[in-house]
This record gives C-alpha cells, structure tokens and sequence, in this order.
C-alpha cells in the first residue's frame, strides 16, 4: 500500500516457364554493371507519384509537426529559434528535399490535433513524440515511416517517498494525459497486478506537469524521456527521480499520410540515412567536408556513386545535405537528449545494434 513517505525440379519448371512467355514486366530488374537496379523504362518517379513531395518542391518550405513545448525534444529557445531532437529530423528532411535545412515551418501541435493535422496535409510530416501501435497504422489514416527513438512509459515521483518501484504506487494519485497510450497503459499495468490507483487525468501533458508540480498527484506518467524533461522544469529537480519501471514499449517516429508512399519512403530514408551515418562514421564534419570516403557504402551514402538520390526524387546529395546539416543520429541524440544535454539520457535502447552495448537502431542498406 502506498504510503506518503524450393527443389531442383521445381526451379527448372519455372525457368522454362518464364523463358517460354517471353519478358514479363513485373519480374525482377536487371542489374546493372555497378550491381545497382537497372531502371526500367517509362517507370514513374516518386517525385511524379508523390502529391506531397511535388508540393513540398511547389511550395519550397517544408510544414513539420511537431510538440509545443517539450524539452530537448521541441521547444523555442531564447531568442524564439526552434530546438531540439525532433525539430533537428524536420531540418534534415528539408535539408535532402530542398537542400535547406532552414526551409522549414513549424507548426506545433497538442496530442489531440497531431494526427489529424496530417491527415488532412496541414503538416507535411509528424515529428512528435507519437507512439507506432497497430490501432494508428491500421485506422488512423497514417502511415509510420520509421522509429527514431525507443522509448517506454515510466514514473516520475519525490525522492522524498523513499520510493524504489512502481509497485510501491498502490493507492497512489497518478498524473497522466488523457487520450494517449500512456493512460491505456496505466490501467492496464495496475490492473494485471492488483493494485490500485487514482487516475489523475488531464488534457495535455503539459497540464500533467503542471498537476504534478502543484502536488496535486503523488506521481506523473509518461515516456521516460518525456519525464526526463519534465524534470529539468521543476523547481529543483534533483529532488525528483524516475523509478526504474518502464511499463510498456513505444516506438516513437514520423508520420506521414496514408496513400503517399512517395512521400513515406522519402522520410523512411531521410531517417534511414542519419542512423547509417553514424554506423559508418559518417559526421557532419565529414559531409561537409571535400575528402571522399574510400568505403563504398559511405560513398554510396554521400552521392559519390549510384544514383539513390533520384530514386527518392531528390537531388544525388540529398543524404549527405541532410548529414552536413544536422550530423548523424549519434550526434542529433547527444546534442540535444544525450550527454550533452540537461537530460543527460543514456543511449540504451537507442544505441547501435554494433555497438557496446547494442541497441536497436539497425540501418538498412543503401544499394
């Protein structure tokens, strides 16, 4: 209680049987003398197939999504610049679109409007703390292009509670935002143990923050690293601590609107590209750079070779403009959530499949 304190046969077979019908048009490309994909002849761009993309060149500005306020993640600074580990993704998508990371509008937005902002195109992409679950892919009218952070929903309590586990909450009040999978996840995770609890809700995370700091709820719910900022805010942080609980897995990534799978493997790669960078150490000092990498997987990445760029509809540099303009993920997670940060998160989950100890973050090839 808590307490305030195939066979050989069979691929023959089919060989004559495709030899004997000639050249189909959907079979695999050929490839072409450097190994790449061969293109095939009157085949659409995505530039021509992307309502999105074509409109993001229209306009030369890109429209990202984003949180109103969350610490390291997306906020204004001082002099009214906006900051962050998100916001540094919208620079980098607008940085391999246009190939200007400042040709970007940002239109922040509360939890109940960020979904359907996409939907109906009055952002281009959601870069907002927004968990992937079946429920948004399969009905929501979006589409995820990626995960650019593991996360997992955590509790924020007093250190003055002497408190060592959430199990410890039971009979607790309990801050969290409405609507949102953090408040699924509460009932839930007290539900199959038993316990329990007084749901504080309120409209907003921030309101939740604000609940929390007001004493009115003995504890605050959310992802742990929205917790982390939340911290940062208060009075004195240090006597606050988040308990080693983390009671769910939530994938956090952009979101894009369904039907523009153009647009959706634009921002898939534009993500893909900064984690390949920091796997093959690629920094934003060596995009900017004029020495070419002798590795061809980084010279593939930089535009030195193929012509990957075009593919996406998008100039040959646009990977390596997105990496001189904001670095590679290792760098974008320390700068702003990292080491370097006042949240001072560790990389865990987030960390290089490679690397020791190995996280998650796996990029696929550029080939």
């Amino acid at each position: 209680m808590f307490r305030r304190k195939a066979s050989l046969p069979l691929l023959l077979s089919v060989v004559i049987g495709v030899s004997a019908c000639g050249e189909r048009r959907d079979a695999v490309p050929l490839q072409g003398e450097d190994g790449d994909a061969a293109p095939i002849a009157g085949q659409r761009t995505l530039e021509q197939s992307s309502p999105t993309l074509a409109r993001v060149k229209r306009r030369g500005r890109l429209n990202c999504g984003v949180h109103e306020g969350l610490v390291g993640f997306a906020y204004t600074d001082n002099r009214g610049d906006w900051r962050g580990f998100d916001v540094d993704f919208c620079r980098a998508v607008a940085a391999a679109v246009l190939g200007d990371p400042d040709a970007v509008r940002f239109v922040p937005l509360n939890n109940r409007d960020r979904l359907a902002a996409v939907q109906s195109g009055r952002v281009d992409v959601l870069w907002r703390n927004t968990s992937w679950t079946m429920t948004r892919d399969a009905s929501a009218g979006v589409a995820f292009a990626g995960v650019n952070y593991y996360d997992g929903q955590g509790f924020l309590v007093r250190r003055s509670l002497n408190l060592t586990s959430a199990a410890e909450l039971s009979g607790a009040r309990i801050c969290v935002q409405g609507a949102s999978t953090s408040q699924l996840n509460l009932a839930d995770w007290f539900r199959v143990r038993g316990l329990a609890h007084e749901a504080v809700v309120t409209p907003g995370e921030e309101e939740a923050r604000e609940a929390y700091a007001r004493e009115d709820c003995d504890a605050f719910t959310a992802d742990v690293s929205a917790l982390a900022a939340a911290r940062t805010t208060l009075a004195n942080p240090e006597q606050h601590a988040i308990l080693p609980d983390v009671i769910s897995k939530e994938p956090l990534g952009p979101v894009t609107v369904r039907g523009d799978e153009g647009w959706t493997t634009v921002i898939r790669w534009t993500l893909n590209a900064l984690i390949l960078g920091e796997e093959l150490g690629v920094t934003q000092a060596v995009a900017r750079g004029r020495e070419v990498p002798r590795d061809p997987a980084a010279r593939r990445l930089l535009g030195v070779d193929g012509e990957f760029g075009p593919m996406l509809g998008l100039d040959r540099a646009w990977a390596r403009n997105a990496l001189a303009a904001v670095g590679h993920y290792g760098e974008i997670f320390e700068r702003n959530v990292g080491s370097d940060s006042p949240l001072d998160l560790a990389r865990g989950l987030n960390a290089q499949w490679n690397a020791e100890p190995g996280g998650l973050l796996y990029a696929l090839p550029i080939r």
